[in-house]
This record gives C-alpha cells, structure tokens and sequence, in this order.
C-alpha cells in the first residue's frame, strides 16, 4: 500500500526523468499530512463552535498566563495582524477575552482572557489533546518521537532560513 504522494512522485517522474523528486517527498507528504489533520484535528473545537486559529488565541493567552497585546498574539499564533483583529473581536463578541487600555499609550491594547474564556480552555484542552493522541495512535511512539525531532529539526532550519518573512 502507498501513500498518495508516491504515486504522485511517480506520475513526475515519468513526464521528467532527469529531475529530481526528493523535495516533493517531504514537503508533498507535509503538506497533505497538514490538510488531513486540519480536516480532522478541529472536531472538538468545532463542537465548541471554535475555529482552531481562534483556539491558538486562547490557549497562547492561557499558556502565558497574563495580558498579551495583539502584535504580541499575532507572533505567538503565526497569524497576520489583520486576522488577529478579526478573531479579537468575534472571541471578545463570545465573551471569551477582554481587553484593556495601555495606561501610558491608549492606541495599544491588552487582552486577557475572561473567567468564561479560561474555563472554556482549560476544560477543552484534555478533550483535544485525547482527540489528537487518538489522530496519532497507529503511529508507535519509537517512530513518533523520531518524527518529532526530524520536524524539530526542519522547522528550525526553515525558521533560520525563512523567519525574517514570517515577521
């Protein structure tokens, strides 16, 4: 049995023989891996009526455990200002986060997160983790924990190489 990227690999192959494929094998099987889990990894989020970039909002609020501004949040979640703007005001709208004004400059903002919103996250996070265990499950831990360093290992080599466009 093959994955669908190996048929890809050969269907390529065929038309250009004297190239080579190799990068294809990786970044083809990240990228299809990253549609697969997106496809799946947000049941219970979407249960909770939560997108997973709102979810990376909370949960960066809670992991920090205090106020965070919107350029502060915008880093912690690989997100372009603009989106976090938008989430801000749907999770604010939800009641889930709360914001206040700089003391010293009132064009900035800080945002926590409410009573509700850190209820909401810390109830939901064990769900989600069992749910991702469960998404990961046929993958013995040997293999997983290998695979986890190998992507260790190339995010850091992208984040070097590719970090300054991200911000």
């Amino acid at each position: 049995m093959e994955d669908a990227v190996a048929s890809v690999l050969r269907q390529w192959q065929d038309v250009h023989p004297e190239l080579d494929f190799a990068p294809v094998a990786v970044i083809g099987r990240l990228n299809r891996c990253t549609a697969l889990l997106q496809l799946a990894v947000d049941a219970p989020l979407n249960r909770e009526g939560l997108t997973r970039p709102e979810y990376d909002i909370l949960c960066a609020l809670r992991r920090v455990g205090g106020e965070l501004t919107p350029g502060r949040l915008a880093r912690e979640t690989f997100a372009s200002g603009a989106a976090i703007t938008k989430r801000i005001k749907l999770l604010e709208e939800r009641g889930l986060i709360g914001r206040r004004a700089d003391d010293r400059d009132r064009r900035v903002s800080h945002l926590r997160l409410t009573p509700a919103g850190l209820a909401l996250v810390d109830r939901l996070l064990p769900e989600q983790l069992a749910y991702e265990e469960g998404l990961l499950s046929g993958l013995p831990d040997g293999p997983r924990q290998e695979l986890a360093e190998i992507l260790g290992e190339l995010l850091l080599l992208l984040e070097g190489r590719l970090g300054a466009l991200s911000g």
